[in-house]
């Protein structure tokens, strides 16, 4: 890709609007792959424009799978602490992942992978990362993604900057009802082809995403009361965890737990994560997606989970700022598009219909509606 002014504006907005980095402050820049060198270049740019103090590391899936293949769980142990120190530094973190591979890491053995997540991901990433810096992780366009997207490269280029510099400004006051109408929330009902799942939001903490934690933003998220699930959601979207393709994943709840799953692909694996940890069996968040501009999956969840019309679920941990007590090493966003065209559906809030079809059917909420945001 050619560098434009879109690069710049990009990484602006990051510096400048989603990490809110100022002078004397410490950021830590990461990059994945040879295709995201034109925008980390800008990120260490405008860092040090905006006075503060850049580090950066330049990565790879292929490096980390060199190192999860062949170390000893002492030896993860030792890198997880030394990325722990660094990223403990750290006031704000960046990463710009552009993955040239999407299965590198398919054929990592489970045992393996596990001591990944235990010593490296989950302290580095969930107890310090996410609840202690102001962060952003975006993808970035190559051919991989044009591929798997099924778009030229010069299409999803287009619609990745339209998706990415849309008005968060606008989106977020339309967000406003959304977020107070949740916060008032108990009981929430989800219904669509193969679906009736029943749960709580009650008093859990509702935060409105506007461009500052992911890159496309746009989806408004809580958790479920921890126990409170009973029912069985069929998601529609295929997906991808820990570099292994999954597809049609049902989940059947009572009381919280997640009593029986399937995937029609790979489904051995998929009740390997389910078992990883007792918190691997319960949700840990509940969200809805709005950004005009993502409309069809593109097997990346940080462009799926947005999509106008859809809601997602998470497997496993619980953001802080929504805590519902669940910890896991994991944190598995699943998507269930609503729309006609995907099989419709409906989302009740205290036995109020809120959305049909993927589009919001209350007055105050017609403003998240994608021809009101665009």
């Amino acid at each position: 890709m050619q560098m434009d002014v879109r690069i710049k504006q990009l990484a602006e907005n990051i510096i400048k609007k989603s990490i809110k980095l100022k002078k004397g402050e410490k950021v830590y820049i990461e990059g994945f792959s040879d295709s995201v060198k034109d925008l980390f270049q800008e990120l260490i740019r405008q860092a040090v424009k905006a006075g503060a103090i850049p580090y950066w590391q330049f990565n790879d899936n292929a490096f980390i799978k060199a190192l999860v293949d062949n170390a000893s769980e002492t030896q993860m142990k030792e890198f997880g602490q030394m990325q722990a120190r660094i990223m403990a530094e750290c006031d704000a973190y960046v990463a710009v992942r552009g993955y040239d591979d999407l299965f590198v890491m398919s054929d990592i053995k489970p045992k393996k992978q596990a001591l990944y997540m235990k010593h490296y991901y989950t302290p580095v990433h969930f107890n310090i990362r996410v609840p202690k810096t102001r962060w952003c992780v975006l993808r970035y366009p190559n051919k991989t993604m044009a591929a798997v997207s099924k778009m030229s490269v010069e299409t999803l280029e287009n619609f990745y900057f339209d998706a990415c510099l849309v008005d968060y400004a606008k989106m977020g006051k339309a967000m406003e009802a959304l977020k107070k109408l949740m916060e008032k929330t108990d009981k929430v009902r989800i219904v669509a082809p193969e679906t009736d799942l029943s749960f709580s939001i009650k008093n859990i903490p509702v935060i409105a995403s506007q461009g500052t934690h992911n890159l496309p933003d746009g989806e408004v998220y809580t958790a479920p009361v921890k126990n409170s699930i009973n029912g069985v959601i069929q998601f529609n979207t295929d997906t991808l965890y820990e570099g292994e393709f999954f597809s049609r994943i049902r989940l059947e709840f009572k009381n919280g737990k997640i009593i029986n799953g399937t995937s029609a692909a790979n489904n051995q694996r998929f009740q390997q994560i389910l078992n990883h940890d007792e918190g691997s069996r319960y949700i840990g968040e509940f969200a809805i997606g709005v950004n005009p501009y993502v409309v069809k999956p593109m097997l990346d969840i940080l462009f799926d989970e947005k999509i106008s019309g859809s809601l997602h679920m998470a497997i496993g941990n619980a953001y802080e700022e929504a805590f519902n007590g669940n910890r896991s090493d994991n944190h598995w966003d699943l998507v269930l598009i609503q729309t006609k065209e995907w099989g419709g559906g409906e989302i009740w809030f205290d036995d109020k219909l809120i959305r049909k079809d993927g589009k919001f059917v209350l007055p105050e909420l017609k403003k998240l509606n994608p021809e009101n945001l665009k």
